[in-house]
């Protein structure tokens, strides 16, 4: 089948911001298109390669009068890293974009329009705010066309950095991120360059041959770190020979772990963390609250934010000491050990069970003896006998995944009757299909956006229903 060809549109003036931080652009005539690049203001011209959603898309190939909002990107890998594709637009804009995208949402799609909508809730870190960062090794780091055109030669392109966008085998070879402390810089490229110097054969997925797959860091908001090197089998002595150096230069990691992963995917699923040196977890602490974590378990990626994200469920759900609250989707269990200081009894149902072994275990190192925490699905969990046996809700606090509540899911909260939700969503579009749902039994109070990634498009949003009379 011959090839689209790809058509060139000058003139296009970028007006809006669409879901995955793509653009919304129009021509003079006001015909709309869908792009990659740019900011909003910014006037190009587009290579249109196809459509999407209906509208021609494609991406910018050339800015012709930049936008006021347009920001030089700090990171060295900006134009071809891809994670934080918004270090060009102002901080204040990205904000504003993300605020209407939440409450654009729920009008749309929820028809819900009577409700306090809330500015959204900046962070105050813009930069080094993530507290894990997982990495990959490549025998051959992905070369750019300008490179390959320059006629050079590149004899050692072993690697390790993050996936190009969509690309499993395509591995950028990372120098410098700004989205942790500068000590996890200097510990990346030290691994890299130990990999390199010891010859240990870096992962190829492919061929599925190497040692070397990945590297997890974690970090605190202390600057205690924890690693785990993920390899598809430990050789004898391999510890000895490439952890033994890393952990005598890095005293700052108090954690050290090794995961076997001979699949054929990335996926930690299944797999067995192996502690070697050091602590057996990470601590961490949010508000009064003290967290352990562990290498493969879940637990906010911004520590910073994560307090302004609790206190807003904290502050809607209304605690006054006396409630029974449900968390479900409960994870670590992190948000009702936040809550339980002003509710009688916190029960939170997961259906990983690896997660509800770490919330039990922060139960205990909080010292709270008023928590229940159960792993399984709340559909075949919370029954008659579950709710008689630990009271019927006065809040539920519900943190689903990006894909949002299943349809039955959302009928059993209905039928549960709590007097107050509050809904933790990470997709708007989610959130505003699962208002709609709720919709019959429940009002909209109010919804407040809290931004948790500067510089990428994605939005956290809390919402708060109460139940009708």
């Amino acid at each position: 089948m011959a090839r689209r060809a790809e058509k060139i549109v000058e003139n296009l003036k970028i007006v809006d911001i669409a879901q995955k931080g793509l653009c919304i652009a129009k021509d003079p005539d006001g015909r709309v298109y869908l792009l990659q690049g740019g900011v909003p203001g910014d006037v190009v011209t587009a290579r249109i390669r196809r459509k999407k959603k209906g509208m021609p898309f494609g991406d910018v190939k050339e800015i012709t009068t930049e936008s006021p909002d347009r920001v030089e990107a700090f990171c060295q890998h900006f134009d071809r890293c891809g994670g934080c594709k918004w270090q060009d637009l102002d901080y204040h804009a990205q904000t504003q974009y993300k605020e209407k995208q939440v409450h654009e949402s729920i009008r749309r799609i929820a028809h819900i329009t009577d409700y306090d909508a809330r500015s959204i809730i900046k962070a105050e870190r813009t930069r080094e705010f993530r507290n894990k960062l997982e990495y990959t090794f490549s025998p051959r780091r992905w070369l750019f066309q300008e490179e390959i055109d320059s006629g050079d030669t590149f004899p050692d392109r072993r690697a390790l950095g993050f996936h190009l966008s969509g690309a499993y085998d395509k591995i950028l070879d990372i120098e410098e991120c700004h989205l942790m402390s500068p000590k996890h810089n200097e510990l990346r490229n030290a691994a890299r360059e130990l990999g390199r110097r010891l010859e240990i054969a870096f992962y190829e997925p492919h061929s599925h041959l190497g040692i070397l797959r990945n590297l997890m860091i974690r970090e605190n908001t202390a600057g205690e770190m924890m690693v785990a090197l993920i390899v598809s089998d430990m050789l004898d002595g391999l510890a000895e020979r490439y952890l033994q150096p890393l952990i005598e230069q890095f005293p700052e990691v108090v954690s050290w772990h090794y995961i076997v992963n001979d699949k054929v995917n990335d996926s930690m699923d299944g797999l067995e963390s192996v502690h070697y040196h050091g602590d057996t977890h990470l601590y961490e602490t949010l508000g009064d609250r003290r967290f352990q974590i562990s290498p493969l378990s879940f637990f906010q990626t911004n520590s910073y934010q994560a307090v302004t994200l609790y206190d807003q469920v904290r502050e809607y759900a209304g605690l006054q000491g006396s409630e029974v609250l449900y968390d479900l989707y409960c994870g670590t269990g992190s948000i009702g050990i936040y809550l339980a200081d002003k509710a009688a009894r916190v029960v939170g149902v997961e259906i990983n069970e690896a997660a509800i072994v770490d919330a039990k275990a922060n139960a205990e190192l909080n010292n709270l003896d008023h928590t229940q925490f159960y792993a399984g699905d709340v559909l075949d969990i919370v029954d008659d006998k579950f709710v008689s046996d630990h009271g019927a809700p006065d809040v539920v606090v519900i943190d689903p995944p990006r894909a949002g509540m299943h349809q039955d899911f959302a009928q059993f909260v209905k039928e549960l009757a709590a007097p107050r939700i509050v809904y933790v969503s990470c997709n708007p579009s989610t959130l505003a299909r699962d208002l709609a749902l709720l919709g019959p039994s429940y009002d909209l109070q109010s919804c407040t956006p809290v931004d948790m990634f500067p510089h990428t498009s994605h939005t956290e949003a809390v919402a708060l229903l109460t139940l009708k009379s």
